[in-house]
Formats: C-alpha cells, structure tokens, sequence
C-alpha cells in the first residue's frame, strides 16, 4: 500500500508529499490543472520510461520517492527482496527515483542501487496502473493465465504442477546424459576425472589465495617493511626520549608525587598501566624484528603456488561466481565427481532414469488434465462474470472471454497443457479480439476494474497480490447510472485494495474514501500544481464545481444531496 508520495522539479510540480490511507482515494481538479502529472510521477516510480523534459524548467533534476507498506507474506514480494538481499524494516520499502537533464538518473530500493528493469519488477508484484498502456498487465498474455488461476483458487495446484514438471525436465536431462554414445561418454570421463585429480593434487584450501597475496606483498616490499617497523619500534626503546624510558620517569615521579597528594593515585595508575603497556608493545617488536627476514626462496614458493591457484581459478571457476576463489573450485571439483558417478554408472541408472520419467510423466499428464478441468470450468463463470459487470459499465453489447488454448502436439508447458488468453467484443457483431487490440484505455480501465472485481467477489480476494490500483482514464465515455455503477464497484474493491482513481465525475468522486484535489497557481511568474486532501466542506464545494461548473447554491444542493445518498453509506 502506497503510504507516502514525495514529488520535486517533476513537471509543473515544485515540491509536495502526500501521505495516503487504505481505501478508495478519488483525485480532481479542473481540467489541465495537473492530474496526469501525477499519475506519470507514479509512472516514473513503477519504472516506466522518462525523458529529461520532465523536470521542471531551470531545475537540475526531478526527484519521486515513496513510502510503501508491503505484504511480507506474500512469496513473491519475500522471494524479490531476498534474492537481492534488500531488507524490509516493519514491512516497509522505501523507493526512490531521480533523473537529470542529462537524461541519466538514478534508482533505490531501501539503498540498495537497482536498474530500471528490476524496479518495474518489483513495483510490478505492488501496483496495477491503468490508463497508460506500458503499464497494464492485461496487456501481458502471460499474466492471463495467473488471473485464471487465481479466480480459480488453483495456485497451489499449478505451483504443485511446475514443481513436477521441472523434476521431470531434469530427469530427462539426466536420461540424455546417459545415453551418449561411449565415446562421448569416455571423452567426457577422463575430462573430468583429469579436472578432479588436477584439483586433489593441487590441495585446494579455502582462503590460501588471500592469504599467499599477502605474504608475497610483505616479501616483496620487505625494505619498506622493515625501515617502517624499525621507526616505530625504534619510538619505544632507544634513547631517553623513547615511550618506555619517558613513561618510566614519569612513573617515577608521580610514584613520589603520589606520596604527597593521595589525589594522584588515579592518574599514577593511568601511568603504570601506560608504561606496562608500552614495555609489552616493545616486546612485540622485538619479537616481530627477529622473525623479520628476508626469504627470496620463500618469495619464490608462494609466486609458483599462486600461479597454480590462479591457473586452477581461471579454468574451474565460472564467471561471475560469487564464491571465494577456493570454494568456486572445490565446487567444480564436487560437480565433476558427482557427474563422474552418474557416467561411470550410465548403464545402471539409465533404467532406473526410464522408470522414474514414465511415473513422472503419468503423474504430471493426470494433474495436467485436472488443472485443464478446472480451469475451463473457472474459464466460463469468470467470463460470464466479467461480461455481466462490463455491461453494467457503460459496454452494454461488450462480450468477454478467457480463452483456454491447448498447446500444440498436446506437449505439456510449466504451468500445464494449455495458454490462457483474454478476448473481448466491445460491440454487437465484431468478433473477439485480444485485449491487447483494445484502443481506448477507458474501456481497458473498466475490463480491469470488472476482472479485480470478479475476483473479489469470488471467494479468492486473498489470493490477488496486487495491493494498490491506479486508474486513469476509466470515467472516459460514460456518465448517468453508468458512471454511478462504475463508483459503486471501485468503493467496493477499495474495502479489499487501495484504490486511486482519476476522474471528471461528481458520481465517481462522491464514493470515495479519500478525496484530493489538483489545482494550478501562478506565482511570481511560474506556474505551479499543488495537490492536497479535501476537508468535509472543500468536499462538498468540489463535489458542486464537478457537478455544475460553481458552487452556486443550486449546486451545493445537489452536492449535499450526492453526500447524503452515497458517501455516508
């Protein structure tokens, strides 16, 4: 849930935060007073594309952050965060974006650094916005399926269904690594077994490069080393001004002085520790000093076996490994044997292999055949569904349907036998279309606010993981009854979503929760838009401008009538 909206130079706007609460939240104003900036700052937050020619004239940069609550339960939002090591202090993220008019900018995460595409991403598993087109994920075929599914109350079926089928695909895997020719097996075997026992022989330990680096830096800079040690030890024992015969006479003396004025006793103490400390620091030096030789057959030993550490890396260690050197090579070196025991026992485990993949396959082609089942049935209810409120909203003669496509040859994907793709008919007589055909994003508003609907309504609102809506242009087109419908549903998904929606229409905004207004100023020769929550009585006199143009009597009239009818319900 979208908790707090921090915009600066973006546009028109010079600097406003807006925190927001749960529910239905309506933004107004007057025609060209802003509301499309701040849907595109909330664009620009999900990851959408920018141009520099959004920052506001004579400024450097244009910056959007947020504050957003997220569901840590949810295995998507969890799973995101933690395959990229971003915390989630008491379920909260902060986003922030920025760009500059050199067209470069950047993007944070809490303060972790991410790029354009890992934000719309994740802002992705967070907010639907509807209205712009580039970010709709009804215009994404793949995202029909998960719909169906959710409405279905199928998810823990398919996720069972995917599990099986990458067990499957492994196996096969597997199977085709058996069945190599024995020569190919042969070449592979040997090439393994020299990678293992070049490995073994070599005696990898984890943490030796490092600690070899440093050794050879130590006897290659031996001089520097010991002119540097011999200073500072040289400060501690030699002559009268060194630490300890410094720290002695002073011992001395305050042991005497301690004897007159008992109040010295602490800083004698303070002293006596000093000058113990400084005799064992000099102890240390001496030892070092003593061990400190210079080795150039050392130097030799630790350059050859870092040169074989380094051979050992480059060839064993993928790149990119995130691993300590060692651990990246000892890795290979567990892979390559337990890869030597499936070839040298090819012939032994290519029946077991066999036997496994048919049970797989029985198994995963019965579940395929449940989850087509169910899927087809959810298929007819949710089109069913959706064309009934469709019609209620403005799209009298609109027809939808979620169509169930088997895969070619029958063959079997991740998620089952068969695609799942939206089509509509918007009018009598035209055939269906992909969703994506859809011209008018009003229409596509209201086909998303029918779909999170039908959703709600059907016993799986737990199952949406989509927090917060943004629709844009869904009061596009309508008005009288429609247009109160259209309210009705969005007050309705916001008792289960947070819901921002920009609208025209007093019988929209009179449902709200939450009611903001947009307004355009001039000062001082610039021109700003300035956002801000409505009291009861700012309510009631925009409510009146959306209706009549003025908040004359007449239309506060009838403003306080829309009031009394549908906001207090």
């Amino acid at each position: 849930m979208l908790e707090e909206l921090s915009i600066r130079n973006y546009a028109l706007i010079d600097s406003i935060t807006l925190s927001f609460r749960p529910g239905f939240n309506v933004l107004t104003g007057e025609t060209g007073a802003g509301k499309s900036i701040i849907v595109g700052s909330l664009s620009f937050l999900m990851g959408g594309k920018a141009e520099a020619d959004v920052i506001r004239s004579g400024c450097d940069e244009a910056n959007v952050s947020a504050v957003i609550s997220v569901n840590k339960n949810s295995p998507e939002v969890s799973g995101w965060l933690i395959s990229r090591d971003i915390g989630c202090e008491e379920d909260t993220v902060i986003i922030r974006r920025n760009i500059k008019t050199t067209g470069r900018g950047s993007i944070y995460i809490q303060n972790v650094p991410v790029t354009r595409q890992d934000l719309a991403e994740f802002m992705g598993l967070l907010f639907d916005l509807h209205g712009q087109h580039n970010h709709e994920s009804l215009l994404r075929v793949e995202s029909h399926r998960r719909y169906l599914d959710r409405f279905a109350g199928i998810e823990d079926e398919v996720s069972v269904f995917y599990k099986t089928f990458l067990e499957l695909a492994d196996k096969r895997k597997a199977l085709e690594a058996s069945l190599q020719s024995d020569r190919d097996r042969e070449e592979r075997l040997e090439l393994l077994t020299y990678a293992v026992d070049e490995i073994v022989k070599a005696n990898v330990r984890t943490g030796e490069i490092r600690e070899l680096e440093n050794e050879a830096q130590r006897l290659s800079d031996f001089e520097k080393l010991a002119a540097f040690v011999q200073t500072a030890a040289g400060c501690f024992f030699e002559g009268d001004q060194s630490v300890i015969s410094l720290t002695r006479r002073a011992k001395g003396a305050l042991d005497s002085a301690n004897a007159v004025d008992a109040s010295l006793g602490e800083i004698y103490k303070r002293i006596e520790d000093l000058y113990y400390e400084a005799d064992d620091i000099a102890g240390d030096f001496r030892r070092y000093m003593e061990n400190l030789t210079f080795d150039p057959q050392r130097l030799e030993e630790v350059n050859e076996r870092l040169a074989l550490l380094y051979k050992l890396k480059k060839k064993y260690a993928k790149s990119g490994d995130t691993q300590i050197e060692e651990e990246a090579i000892l890795a290979y070196k567990a892979q390559s044997e337990a890869e030597i025991e499936t070839l040298s026992n090819a012939g032994e485990n290519r029946e077991k292999i066999k036997a496994e993949i048919a049970a797989i396959e029985k198994d995963i082609v019965a579940k395929a055949q449940v989850l087509r089942q169910k899927r087809t049935a959810a298929a007819g209810k949710l089109g069913n569904s959706i064309t009934g409120i469709l019609k209620r909203l403005g799209m009298p003669n609109a027809s939808f349907q979620a169509a169930i496509i088997p895969k070619a040859q029958a063959s079997l994907g991740p998620w089952g036998a068969e695609d799942v793709e939206f089509l509509i008919s918007a009018n009598t007589g035209e055939p269906l279309k992909s969703l994506a055909r859809i011209a008018s994003g009003g229409e596509l508003s209201r086909v998303m606010l029918s779909i999170k609907t039908a959703l709600l309504s059907g016993g799986n609102e737990e199952a949406e993981s989509i927090e917060t809506l943004v629709f844009d242009e869904i009061d596009t087109g309508i008005g009288g009854e429609v247009a109160l419908t259209v309210g009705e549903y969005l007050a309705q998904i916001g008792k289960k979503r947070q819901i921002f929606c920009v609208t025209h229409l007093a019988s929209i905004a009179i449902r709200a929760d939450n009611h903001f207004k947009v307004e355009k100023r001039t000062e001082g020769g610039r021109t700003y838009t300035g956002v801000g929550p409505l009291s009861a009585e700012g309510r009631r006199k925009e409510i009146a401008r959306m209706l009549a143009g003025d908040t004359g009597e007449a239309a506060l009239a009838h403003a306080d009538e829309l009031i009394q009818k549908y906001a207090l319900k």
